[in-house]
């Protein structure tokens, strides 16, 4: 057993899981370094995996539901791996805990226990990546 970044339990299930997510986000990062906006990122992160196969939705609406009703809030996570992973993007100075706070939230929403936050405003990739586990 594994522990996150943040102290969360992450096992070997969860690495098969999200390596292929990762592996994909590095490739974009040497490709384009940091320094650009996050919608960049994102566009060429979708790009990426669909040139990998690997099965995913961009701007997924979120159902917020508050006292047993739909709100039919504009609440979208950057992309989404049904039934796998919420992964939130930014492109950040510094990783700040209002952003795993929004990370934590969206993946309480969708009831998935998998998260990853990537920052791609860092020199390595690597040291951008937040791992996260309910």
């Amino acid at each position: 057993m594994k522990v996150s970044s943040r102290g969360d339990r992450w096992d070997d299930e969860d690495d098969v899981v999200t390596r292929p997510i990762i592996g994909a986000a590095i490739e974009v990062h040497r490709h384009l370094g940091p320094g650009l906006l996050e919608s960049v990122y994102e566009r060429c992160l979708c790009d990426e995996l669909e040139r990998r196969g690997i099965p995913f939705v961009r701007q997924a609406r979120v159902p917020v539901f508050y006292k047993d009703r739909d709100l039919d809030c504009e609440l979208f996570i950057d992309i989404l791996f049904p039934g796998l992973v919420v992964v939130e993007l930014k492109a950040v100075e510094k990783v700040l805990p209002i952003h795993e706070a929004q990370l934590l939230t969206y993946m309480k929403l969708t009831g998935l226990s998998r998260g990853l936050l990537l920052n791609f405003n860092e020199i390595l990739l690597k040291d951008g990546i937040t791992r996260r586990r309910l």
